[in-house]
């Protein structure tokens, strides 16, 4: 079966002006258009159907098992609630899968202590919470997990769409690989799309300290799309393209960052002993958003650091409302970009506040009371860098809810079950015509 989200940010869209980018006059239906960047990944197609039906940690039925079992595999909900992940990391290590999170009932799905780390390739997951937190640990005592995480050579042709990240301890999302062996074997061919990237900790259990970060591009991590996504209430990484990586960052809405959004650049003396010389991460910064909050740097621009960028039709605006300088340090921008996904359209940034966020998240149809609180805080312009989750309610506690799937009768067409699917995201009650 083939499963195919929908990119809900570019289903109706118009093209706007982009120098060396296709411009198209007719709006983009749908993600089948999109090649690249991990968007046009198998997931799941033709595979089994795994339910999950109850919200333990591990066990028949839970969704460790589900994502464990063998071959091409379409994992759906029976079950909603919290999954406690008692600081085990649900590891993706087979290839193969699509998550469809929006299968559960209300109140959804939320993982707490604890994050998804995938090493294997072909994987689809969408429509999640993922909220690690500080497990109410002491301050730097060594509890440092992601989010969500790709990493190592086998991580490729991955999109994670419609999630949200919050209350990492290290990154909200990542895509790593070790830095001294070059682009061959590390992470490639992600896409992070329409997800909600906030409120990762800062001062919490990390052994650095202050360590709030939003989505981290490692070392030569090549061919990353981050696309119509909400940062809120990060300190840095919005996201962060190392040495020798490249991407494209598109209509993302960026709102009370503390010293850095979009940053570019490597670090000299992590490479002593290695092998590998990086070079400048080639990146395309088009239609994006960046509004000052109360933790933001005063100077706080789009793009900084060392690095090569095509830029276009993006804002940056202070406490006051008024526009801000979108650089800063060694940018080389560049005439065209440097790489753009066959089919993506963006959407100009003057449209993009509303439109963002009406449709991020793991259920826009149906938020949870974080999700809305944090969508409430770009509103109202409030909000903080937080250094634990106790600060803004504290870990989920919903109600486990059952419902029963039927699943079409053709389970092995994939029409049948994409459309099958959509009925379960209410489409129309969220998305902008």
């Amino acid at each position: 079966m083939m499963i195919f989200t929908r990119f809900m940010l570019i289903t109706s869209i118009i093209a706007i002006n982009l120098l060396a980018i296709p411009i198209h006059s007719e709006p983009l239906l749908s993600l089948e258009q999109i090649s690249g960047f991990g968007m046009d990944t198998q997931g799941g197609e033709h595979g089994s159907i795994i339910k999950v039906t109850n919200t333990n940690n591990q066990g028949e039925g839970s969704l460790r098992w589900a994502v464990s079992q063998p071959g091409k595999r379409l994992v759906v909900f029976e079950v909603g609630g919290v999954i406690d992940l008692q600081k085990q990391t649900l590891k993706i290590n087979t290839p193969y899968l699509t998550i469809a999170g929006e299968t559960a009932p209300p109140p959804g799905i939320t993982l707490i202590r604890g994050g998804i780390k995938i090493t294997s390739h072909d994987i689809r997951i969408r429509h999640l919470a993922v909220r690690p937190g500080d497990n109410n640990e002491a301050k730097r005592s060594g509890w440092a997990p992601d989010a969500i995480g790709a990493s190592g050579r086998s991580a490729y042709n991955i999109h994670i769409d419609h999630c949200s990240a919050t209350w990492a301890i290290d990154e909200n999302m990542s895509a790593s690989g070790p830095r001294d062996k070059g682009h061959e074997f590390t992470a490639k061919k992600i896409t992070f799309s329409n997800s909600i990237i906030a409120q990762a900790l800062d001062n919490a259990t990390h052994k650095k300290g202050k360590h709030s970060k939003g989505l981290l591009i490692h070392d030569f991590i090549e061919d990353i799309a981050i696309i119509g996504n909400l940062f809120a209430h990060n300190d840095r990484r919005n996201p962060y393209f190392k040495g020798s990586s490249s991407g494209v960052v598109v209509n993302n809405l960026m709102y009370n960052l503390g010293n850095a959004a979009v940053q570019l650049g490597f670090v000299n003396d992590e490479f002593t002993h290695s092998a590998f010389e990086p070079d400048n991460p080639k990146v395309t910064v088009i239609g994006n958003k960046l509004i000052y909050g109360n933790s933001s740097y005063s100077d706080l621009p789009l793009v900084a650091y060392q690095g090569n960028v095509f830029m276009q039709d993006n804002q940056v605006i202070n406490l006051d409302g008024e526009p801000m300088p979108q650089v800063h340090g060694a940018i080389n921008l560049l005439s065209a970009p440097p790489l753009w996904p066959n089919g993506l359209i963006a959407i100009p940034v003057k449209t993009l506040e509303d439109r963002i966020l009406a449709q991020v998240g793991a259920r826009p149809w149906d938020r949870d009371p974080i999700d809305q609180r944090i969508i409430n805080s770009v509103k109202q312009r409030g909000g903080n860098i937080i250094d634990s989750q106790n600060e803004v309610g504290g870990y989920p506690n919903y109600a486990t809810t059952h419902r029963s799937l039927t699943v079409p009768d053709n389970n092995q067409n994939t029409e049948a079950i994409r459309q099958w699917l959509l009925t379960f995201t209410k489409v129309n009650e969220y998305v902008s015509p």
